[in-house]
């Protein structure tokens, strides 16, 4: 296994590091729950349904999971709003948001830009590898 330090280029993909928010005592769940809509927000709120896991049925494949309720509705609803992301949106709060929309799954520097369409790839890669981690984004190990 290779596991010598490479530098990031434009397709090195990067994702949200779960390690960093425990390594520096955060709770994600605050962050996410900060970006659901009204309506979310106010069903988590009403319903205490902050810390509720739910089964989630992939369509695709028929597999049954369990998930985080907070992440599937910001999955689900919020991240389909036209304000989820703005053009007003900062350039690394939209990286975290389409992190969290798409479920951590990894993406490449080039297909940040094509979903955010924001910064030319070689100015975003700057952004996300040129200084501190911010919100746990980092490339993948």
């Amino acid at each position: 296994m290779d596991l010598k330090w490479r530098r990031p280029s434009i397709d090195t993909a990067f994702h949200i590091d779960m390690t960093w928010w425990e390594h520096n005592e955060r709770d994600i769940r605050v962050y996410i729950k900060d970006v659901l809509c009204d309506l979310c927000r106010e069903e988590c709120d009403s319903a205490s349904r902050a810390v509720d896991v739910i089964d989630w049925v992939d369509e695709q494949t028929g597999e049954v999971t369990r998930v985080d309720w907070l992440w599937h509705s910001l999955r689900s609803c919020c991240s389909a709003h036209p304000d989820y992301i703005t053009s007003n949106t900062p350039i690394m709060d939209a990286v975290f948001r389409t992190f969290l929309a798409n479920g951590n799954q990894p993406l490449t520097v080039r297909q940040l830009h094509e979903r955010l369409d924001k910064r030319p790839p070689a100015t975003l890669l700057r952004i996300l590898a040129g200084g501190p981690v911010y919100m746990g984004i980092r490339p993948v190990r």
